[in-house]
C-alpha cells in the first residue's frame, strides 16, 4: 500500500462524484487533504466528515478556471502543507444543451472549467512540484464523453477529448522535472483501485 502519511493531496472539484470519494479515501490512508470547489455546500460537508473521523483535511473555495483564482489555491496550499506531493484534476461541469441550441457562454464555460481549469492547476502546481523534484498530476477524464446520437453535450465531449491529449502532452514535457501526468477514468465504482494502482506503480 502507498504510504501517504504527510502527503499534501489536492483534488479539484471535491465536492461530488469521484472527488469526494477519492477525498475520503485518501484522508482515511494518512494524507493531508486539500478540497477545493467552486461552492461551500458540498465541499465543507466532505472537509468536516473527514475530520469528525480524524483526518485532516482543510477547504479551499476558488473557481479553478480563472488564473487568479488557480493561482491562489496553490498559493494556499503551499502556505498551509509546505508542498503539494499529488493533484487530482476533477472539477467539470457537464450541461445537457444539444449543439444547435447551445449558447456560447455555455460553450465557454465548459471548456474554460474542464480544460483550462485543469491546464491553469497543472501548470501552477507544476512549478511548485518542479523546485522539489517530484509530484503527481492525475486527470479525471469521463469516459462516456463519446459522441452518439442520444447525447447532447457537444461541449463536454469537446472538453474531455481535449483533457486526454493535454494530459498525454503534459506528461511528456513534465516528465524530465519528475512530475508523473496521468488520466484516470472518472468512474466512481472504479476511480479508487485505479488512481492507486498508479501510485503504487510509482512507489516501485
Amino acid at each position: 500500500m502507498v504510504d501517504l502519511r504527510e502527503r499534501v493531496v489536492l483534488i479539484t472539484g471535491a465536492g461530488k462524484g469521484c472527488g469526494r470519494i477519492l477525498a475520503g479515501v485518501f484522508a482515511e490512508r494518512g494524507a493531508w487533504v486539500a478540497a477545493n470547489d467552486i461552492s461551500p455546500v458540498n465541499v465543507e460537508e466532505v472537509v468536516k466528515e473527514i475530520t469528525n473521523k480524524g483526518g485532516r483535511a482543510k477547504t479551499y473555495l476558488e473557481d479553478v478556471a480563472k488564473k487568479l483564482g488557480a493561482q491562489f489555491i496553490i498559493k494556499q496550499v503551499e502556505d498551509d502543507f509546505g508542498q503539494i506531493d499529488i493533484l487530482i484534476n476533477h472539477a467539470a461541469v457537464e450541461p445537457h444543451v444539444p449543439l444547435l441550441d447551445m449558447d456560447e457562454w455555455d460553450w465557454h464555460r465548459v471548456l474554460d472549467v474542464n480544460l483550462t481549469g485543469a491546464f491553469l492547476m497543472t501548470q501552477s502546481a507544476g512549478r511548485v512540484m518542479r523546485e522539489r523534484g517530484k509530484g503527481v498530476i492525475i486527470n479525471l477524464v469521463t469516459e462516456s464523453a463519446r459522441p452518439g446520437p442520444d447525447r447532447r453535450e457537444a461541449a463536454f465531449v469537446a472538453s474531455m477529448s481535449g483533457l486526454t491529449g493535454f494530459t498525454h502532452q503534459a506528461a511528456r514535457e513534465l516528465r524530465p522535472d519528475g512530475i508523473r501526468v496521468f488520466t484516470a477514468k472518472n468512474d466512481p465504482a472504479k476511480i479508487v483501485d485505479e488512481v492507486f494502482a498508479l501510485l503504487k506503480d510509482l512507489e516501485e
